[in-house]
């Protein structure tokens, strides 16, 4: 066997069979989707011709993701499939709950950071006299989850604290730079103008109809 016919017969080997069409379109709206969908409606998005054809082709995934030792299932709820973690991943998962829902921010919290974003670096003072209540304790949750940080000293008497924002802050919404805050302008809500009053013909439509009887009875006089 020449060197050429090796090579050939090596890129065969590596060459794996392609994945049922049909099978990846179904993974593909179940994992995009956040509650169980009907076989019918499957059925319906991926046009595979029927439920039979739905369930063909989660069987043939469920044994794929068997076979790799794939974390997830697809399974049968509610009448319809979705994904979900094999249950003995439960604790794991919880453990990741927890973390998101302590993460979350009060509406304190946001208007403090709020202030803190736009006003940087800024007094506690300060942010106390905008708020007009005091955010210590908002603050101090704020630092402890590296969303706000000390950013030196103000140079008047006593040298209070500086605060500002974390580059932890710019992750979290999007942000390349503090220059990508929204403009105060357009967080503002537009007014809208009261409408004109209207003449008085316009409000009362009967206005025309009592004048139009006076000149009729003035005619008659």
């Amino acid at each position: 066997m020449s060197d050429s016919d090796a090579g050939e017969e090596f890129q065969v080997d590596q060459v794996e069979p392609a994945e049922d069409k049909s099978a990846a379109t179904v993974e593909a709206i179940l994992f995009t989707s956040d509650k169980p969908l009907p076989p019918a409606k499957v059925s319906e998005i991926c046009e595979l011709g029927g439920v039979r054809a739905v369930r063909k082709a989660v069987d043939a995934l469920n044994e794929q993701y068997e076979q790799t030792g794939r974390t997830f299932r697809i399974v049968e709820i509610a009448g319809g499939y979705q994904m979900q973690t094999l249950p003995e991943y439960n604790e794991v998962i919880s453990r990741l709950s927890v973390s998101r829902k302590e993460s979350r921010l009060s509406q304190a919290a946001m208007e403090t950071l709020a202030v803190v974003a736009y006003r940087q670096p800024v007094l506690r003072a300060d942010i106390e006299a905008i708020r007009g209540v005091a955010c210590g304790e908002v603050l101090r949750g704020l630092m402890e989850k590296n969303i706000v940080r000390i950013a030196g000293r103000a140079e008047e008497i006593g040298r209070p604290i500086l605060y500002g924002t974390t580059r932890y802050f710019l992750e979290i919404f999007g942000l390349a730079d503090l220059k990508d805050l929204p403009k105060i302008e357009q967080l503002r809500i537009p007014q809208v103008k009261p409408p004109k009053p209207a003449e008085q013909n316009a409000e009362d439509p009967d206005a025309d109809e009592d004048e139009s009887e006076e000149s009729e009875e003035s005619e008659e006089i």
